[in-house]
């Protein structure tokens, strides 16, 4: 008899502790599910029922923390598969938990929160949404970078509709090869070949102070063709010149010795 009433007692008080972790969690969702509303709704994030929808909640929370929001199907498919296997399971859960302080922690500098806040979150998650959801702080998503930004598998690289993309999510890709504080040379363009006999003419410059530029010469003369020759004479009878008269003949010696005169 003693027996079934410990048993009974026993039920009574699983039930009890049942029905009151119930509650308990009906109380933190709805109370999480509002202050992420509030918080959403700073971020600029469209539609209040984003808040409301279990896993993608947190998954649009990753996304506004700067990490991939694909991390927590991973570790939710991870938790389902392997969570049965009590040693993994607990680096699941653990593995889980720290990216949610880690996208707390960067929701909270772009809330205007110092990284000492992540504790509180750590502690009481509840008390810090609460807090975050109705201050007076205003969302800044221009921060500097996580360092994680470079990295393809944390980093966020999604765009969603209704969610604005966080600029302090992306990092400038880094250059690999070149040392620290070198300047490649400039490349020079490209200039393609003359062709042989062509010129291109030159750009004309501005005449520099106090020059004149040179009178413009006289125009060349036109080319005048050469004049016809003049029409010939008729044609006139030439009188042929008159023969050469025949010598005259030499004289006769003169008669008695006489000397001719000189």
């Amino acid at each position: 008899m003693d027996s079934y009433g410990d048993s009974g007692a026993y039920a009574a008080v699983y039930l009890i502790a049942a029905l009151t972790w119930f509650i308990f969690a009906i109380v933190f969702y709805v109370l999480g599910s509002l202050f992420l509303m509030k918080i959403f709704d700073k971020a600029g994030v469209q539609g209040k029922w984003r808040a409301w929808v279990p896993v993608y909640s947190s998954m649009v929370f990753l996304k506004l923390g700067d990490l991939s929001p694909w991390l927590v199907l991973y570790a939710f498919g991870g938790a389902i598969v392997l969570g049965w296997i009590p040693v993994i399971g607990q680096i699941i859960g653990l593995a889980a938990f720290a990216l949610t302080c880690l996208a707390a922690w960067r929701v909270g500098l772009k809330l205007q929160k110092g990284a000492g806040w992540v504790v509180l979150y750590v502690f009481l998650s509840l008390v810090w949404l609460g807090i975050n959801a109705f201050d007076k702080s205003r969302w800044n998503p221009n921060i500097a970078p996580a360092s994680w930004a470079g990295n393809g598998f944390f980093a966020d690289r999604t765009v969603w509709q209704g969610i604005p993309v966080q600029p302090s999510a992306q990092a400038a890709a880094p250059s690999y090869g070149a040392p620290q504080g070198y300047q490649p040379p400039a490349a020079q363009g490209y200039a393609p070949p003359q062709q042989p006999g062509y010129g291109q003419p030159a750009a004309p410059q501005a005449p520099q102070q106090g020059f004149q530029p040179p009178a413009p010469q006289a125009t060349p003369p036109t080319f005048q063709p050469p004049a016809a020759p003049p029409a010939s004479a008729p044609d006139v009878p030439v009188t042929p010149p008159a023969p050469p008269a025949p010598p005259a003949p030499p004289a006769a010696a003169p008669e008695n010795g006489e000397q001719p005169p000189a």
